[in-house]
C-alpha cells in the first residue's frame, strides 16, 4: 500500500505542472509466458503527462505514464469460522501497476496527430485479499497476500483526433487511441488458482514465475493547456 500511495503522489505532482494530460481505459492482453500462465483479458486505467504539446517545431516531448491493470479476480463465499451458519464474502484480486517515462514523438498539428510512444519503467505486481459481510459492501478485513517489482520497457503508437478547441481554460480537447507492447523482465506473482486453502489457518501459494510481456489497448481524452 505505501509503495502504491507514492507512485500516485509522485504521478499528481507531475501533472499537475504538465502541459498536456490524459486518461483511458485499457484493455491488457498477456503474452508469451505470461499468458500460459494468465489467459484472459485484463482491464484497467491508464493516466499520462507530458511536458509541452508537441508541433512542427519541437515534434518531442517528454512525461510520465501510470496504469492500473486487473488480470485476475475470484469472489466467493466461505463459512464464518466458528460459525458455520454464517457466511462472508471473500474477493480476491490480482493486479498490475505500471510506471513508465515516455518519450512522445509526433510532428502533427490539427484535427488529427499520429503518434510514436517509447516507455522505460517498472510494474508492480500484487494480489489483495478483502472479506465483507454478505449485507455490506465495506470490507472489514483486506490484505497484500503476494506481491514482486520487475522492470518493464516498450512502445506504442497511436491516433488523436480534435474534439474541440473552443473550451474556456484549454487549448485543445482530442480523442486518444493507442497500442503498447510492454515487455517486462521476469517476476514472481499469483494467478486465479494459485491460492490454495489448507485449512482455517494455513494457507498454500503456488507462485508463478515468468517474464511478463503485455498488450494493451486504450481509448481515452488528452487535454492540452
Amino acid at each position: 500500500m505505501v509503495k502504491r500511495i507514492i507512485i500516485l503522489v509522485l504521478f499528481v505532482n507531475f501533472i499537475v505542472d504538465g502541459q498536456s494530460v490524459g486518461g483511458a481505459f485499457m484493455l491488457g492482453i498477456p503474452q508469451g509466458e505470461f499468458k500460459n500462465n494468465v489467459d484472459r483479458l485484463g482491464y484497467g486505467i491508464q493516466f499520462q503527462g507530458q511536458l509541452w504539446e508537441t508541433t512542427h517545431e519541437m515534434p518531442y516531448t517528454f512525461g510520465l505514464s501510470f496504469s492500473y491493470l486487473v488480470y485476475g479476480e475470484v469472489s466467493e463465499s466461505r463459512p464464518f469460522p466458528g460459525f458455520p451458519e454464517v457466511y462472508l464474502d471473500v474477493e480476491r484480486m490480482n493486479n498490475m501497476a505500471n510506471a513508465h517515462l515516455l518519450f512522445y514523438l509526433s510532428p502533427f498539428e490539427g484535427v488529427f496527430k499520429p503518434y510514436l510512444e517509447g516507455l522505460f519503467g517498472g510494474s508492480y505486481l500484487f494480489t489483495t485479499s478483502k472479506v465483507k459481510s454478505q449485507h455490506s459492501d465495506e470490507p472489514f478485513a483486506e490484505d497484500t497476500n503476494f506481491d514482486d517489482f520487475n522492470w518493464s520497457y516498450g512502445g506504442g503508437l497511436g491516433s488523436q483526433f480534435l474534439l474541440t478547441d473552443n473550451l474556456p481554460g484549454i487549448k485543445s480537447l482530442y480523442l486518444d487511441v493507442k497500442l503498447r507492447y510492454l515487455y517486462g523482465t521476469e517476476a514472481e506473482y499469483l494467478t486465479e488458482e494459485d491460492i490454495e486453502i489448507i485449512s482455517a489457518t494455513q494457507v498454500r501459494y503456488n507462485i508463478r514465475r515468468s517474464r511478463t510481456d503485455l498488450l494493451t489497448f486504450g481509448i481515452g481524452i488528452v487535454v492540452n493547456f
